[in-house]
């Protein structure tokens, strides 16, 4: 596991667009097929967004050839409504540069058979080749994607149960009402997003400190889903000093200095 500790939540949001454009342009000369991207939603990727859109308009990187597919999305809430994960990305992200419309995959929440959807989404993923790169972020519980505390480590794209933290947590999003958060969403699996060649997780804010010291220094459990990070061969967690507070001294240095953020 390679950890890059930043200052501020604004350096974390330009060191991993930088690495998403280096792994994009490099893909780029090297193959003419689609660069399969991985994204998450919620406030922690809007400023990485916000920095890739910035390289997009001064021609750094093109996403007419990204191929995209999102973690997770609501079940029962309308693809228009300002708080699905369809209008999230669209308005932070894809109507901001030149993706593809056909190109982009966000799970429905309102298919009719949402097992059926949850595998059709896998089986989309595999088509496309896998995933290169999948950005993502990790919850004050240590969720990754909608995967809940004590979720399967070997776990596939399904149906989840929101818990109450999780539906507290979002109601920001929803006039501060828990009760018009929706209970369930669609979310990919632990097992789907360690499938990825590389997987780049962002934690700014003293609430995910906790979070990455089990991330980091933890068990590798279900009890903490994002553990799971510790067996992949590429994963990168990008976080900002608030972030890292609860990790051992020992540790923090050892990652600056390995970094060369100090000497």
């Amino acid at each position: 596991m390679r950890v890059i500790i930043q200052n501020k939540p604004e350096e974390v949001a330009k060191w991993a667009a930088d690495y998403i454009v280096s792994k994009i342009q490099a893909h780029t000369q090297q193959s003419a097929a689609p660069f399969v991207l991985g994204l998450p939603t919620g406030s922690t990727p809007m400023q990485t967004y916000a920095e890739l859109i910035k390289r997009y308009r001064a021609g750094a990187v093109s996403f007419a050839n990204v191929v995209t597919f999102n973690m997770d999305e609501y079940v029962g809430l309308p693809e228009e409504h300002p708080e699905s994960y369809h209008s999230f990305m669209w308005r932070h992200f894809f109507s901001q540069v030149d993706i593809r419309a056909e190109r982009v995959h966000i799970l429905n929440g309102n298919a009719p058979d949402l097992m059926q959807e949850c595998a059709s989404y896998e089986e989309r993923i595999k088509q496309a080749g896998g995933v290169r790169l999948f950005l993502g972020g990790v919850g004050p519980d240590g969720h990754l994607a909608f995967n809940e505390p004590f979720s399967s480590l070997a776990s596939r794209t399904r149906v989840k149960t929101l818990t109450m933290d999780t539906i507290a947590a979002n109601s920001r999003f929803f006039d501060n009402d828990p009760a018009k958060v929706p209970r369930q969403a669609l979310t990919v699996g632990i097992a789907t997003v360690l499938d990825a060649d590389e997987v780049l997780i962002l934690a700014t804010g003293y609430n995910k400190a906790r979070a990455i010291r089990h991330l980091i220094e933890g068990g590798y459990n279900h009890a903490w889903t994002a553990s799971a990070l510790q067996g992949h061969p590429h994963s990168i967690v990008v976080c900002d000093t608030p972030a890292a507070y609860e990790l051992k001294v020992g540790t923090y240095r050892y990652f600056r200095e390995i970094e060369g953020i100090e000497h």
